[in-house]
């Protein structure tokens, strides 16, 4: 049995973060298990390779997960796109850098979880960027985090902003320096440097992939499925998985970490014997210690799509004048990383309130430059665009639970969208914005057919029936071993499982409550504490 000071189950953001930095210190051994491959394929490195890789079919570096029929969609199921590889979801996103707003973390600081206000956790996203702009007060410009301007954004895009402009809305630049509200172009997870520029910068690429082979004292493992983790008593002291159709074990002398994500960790912590009895048990699982919050809190924000055909040939398109024109943006991403093969086809942003005398946006808009229906699984000829909104703050929470004891089955997931008819009425006002903004010059001119038979003076039934009928994840699940210090926390703000030893969680199922935004850049900044926290307790041990 190999044995680690560390050992980390999954190499995503939190991982592939976790890992690198713990391994600085060649007195310290680490060992991450992760799943999927080593995630530096094409695929993953040209940013127009989300399109293969988002949709399942087939399944390219993606766990291509399902929920449960779900009551507040017409009893649909909803697809879950999750990273199978090194860099985990940020392997096959669409690379926004995105924090969210001050108060979301200050808010986490109320709940409990000290040490996690706005002001605690900005040296830890300033630490692992390296921005382009070079450093500021917000930004930093020396973490292996490559955050870039957009390479070459379209100019139907611009016109998006334009329109938000006409419309009133504030223009930004800067999304990221705590208070997010605005229209403008979002930064990106992408390669600035002459080298690799414009290729997707992942937490594995950023993280992992440059000290692979160059550290002694790091040990990653692909092909890894982890199965359970190994207890004595209290203590985890190790994890067992599965490596081509063998069972193995590695050891963990100090601390097992579990990375997994909003469903894989607690998944794998149900496996381990750790959650609810009413999880466990009916699945054969002998009960290590009983903690109800692990699974609960699943939050999630759901999106709906507005799209239009368009006549425009300057964006993402399907026939055969859209193919010449990849062949021509193939070479100019060869030649310099430009070109459409590295956009990362959510070109603008929006973020803003539906109603009058709210303190913060409650809606966010990912206008991008190409029809995406079904999360790609269903394609249209010829061009188009689509505008995205979700409601940021949902009320509806869902639950992630066992439905095998099998390792390798997929866990029950049930998000029960909509199931809070607050969550409803933010999107339905936040789309009337939405369909209003495309509506408006300049961006109308682009308007040449409504997709999906959106019309005119709707009511709000109608609204209703279309965003039941077709919304689904924009892929920002968290919250399910959430931090905090009531009975229904499952870590502590140390990030250590409550009530067991040499256990912690660092990925996003640790949010206690969603975040304004996109969730990849803070799933990066818990790593980057974590690995602060973890250094501190060891320095206090010895």
């Amino acid at each position: 049995m190999e044995r680690f000071d560390y050992v980390i189950v999954g190499g995503g953001s939190g991982g592939a973060t976790l890992a690198s930095r713990l391994s600085e210190d060649p007195d310290v051994s680490v060992c991450l298990l992760e799943a999927g491959g080593k995630g530096d394929s094409l695929f993953v490195r040209v940013p127009v390779g989300t399109v293969a890789m988002i949709s399942g079919r087939p399944k390219i570096n993606n766990w291509a997960l399902w929920t449960t029929p779900q009551d507040g969609l017409k009893g649909r199921r909803g697809f879950q796109p999750r990273g199978k590889a090194l860099g985990g979801s940020s392997a096959i996103n669409a690379m926004l850098y995105v924090r969210g707003h001050r108060a979301d973390y200050d808010q986490w600081a109320q709940l409990g979880c000290e040490g996690w206000s706005w002001d605690e956790v900005l040296p830890f996203f300033r630490r692992a960027e390296n921005n382009v702009w070079g450093a500021d007060e917000f930004h930093g410009d020396s973490g292996p985090l490559q955050v870039s301007d957009q390479r070459d954004p379209r100019p139907i895009t611009r016109a998006f902003i334009d329109a938000a402009a006409q419309r009133q809305f504030r223009i930004t630049r800067d999304f990221n320096r705590g208070d997010n509200e605005g229209f403008g172009l979002y930064q990106v997870t992408q390669f600035h440097d002459p080298a690799r520029r414009g290729e997707r910068c992942s937490a594995a690429a950023a993280y992992l992939h440059p000290v692979m082979g160059r550290r002694p004292n790091l040990t990653v493992v692909t092909g890894a499925q982890a199965s359970r983790i190994v207890f004595d008593g209290k203590r985890a002291v190790g994890v067992e998985y599965r490596l081509g159709g063998k069972t193995q074990v590695v050891a963990a002398a100090r601390e097992v970490v579990l990375s997994g994500g909003a469903f894989g960790s607690p998944q794998l912590l149900q496996l381990s014997g750790v959650g609810r009895p009413e999880d466990i048990q009916p699945h054969g699982i002998k009960m290590v210690h009983e903690l109800p919050g692990v699974g609960q809190n699943l939050q999630d924000h759901l999106d709906f799509i507005l799209a239009w055909k368009t006549r425009d040939r300057d964006n993402f398109g399907i026939g055969a004048i859209a193919a010449a024109n990849l062949v021509k943006h193939a070479s100019a991403w060869r030649r310099d990383g430009g070109g459409m093969f590295a956009t990362p086809f959510a070109e603008g942003a929006g973020f803003l309130k539906t109603r009058p005398g709210l303190d913060l946006p409650d809606a966010q808009m990912h206008f991008v430059i190409g029809i995406v229906d079904n999360h790609a699984r269903k394609l249209h000829a010829g061009h188009g665009f689509c505008l995205h909104v979700c409601a940021l703050y949902p009320h509806s929470r869902g639950r992630v639970f066992l439905e095998s004891a099998d390792p390798t089955a997929p866990p029950g997931i049930d998000p029960r969208f909509l199931s809070d008819r607050r969550d409803l009425d933010t999107l339905i006002r936040a789309a009337k914005i939405a369909r209003d903004l495309v509506l408006t010059p300049p961006l109308s001119r682009y308007c040449d057919r409504e997709l999906f038979g959106l019309h005119d003076g709707m009511t709000d039934a109608e609204w209703e029936d279309h965003i039941r009928s077709r919304a689904d994840t924009i892929y920002h699940p968290i919250g399910t071993c959430r931090m905090g210090a009531d009975d229904m926390a499952v870590v502590d703000s140390q990030l250590r499982v409550r009530g067991l030893e040499g256990l912690r969680v660092v990925d996003a199922s640790v949010m206690p409550t969603l975040i304004g935004g996109n969730t990849n850049a803070p799933t990066i900044m818990i790593a980057e504490k974590a690995a602060d926290l973890m250094k501190g307790a060891r320095a206090a041990a010895t």
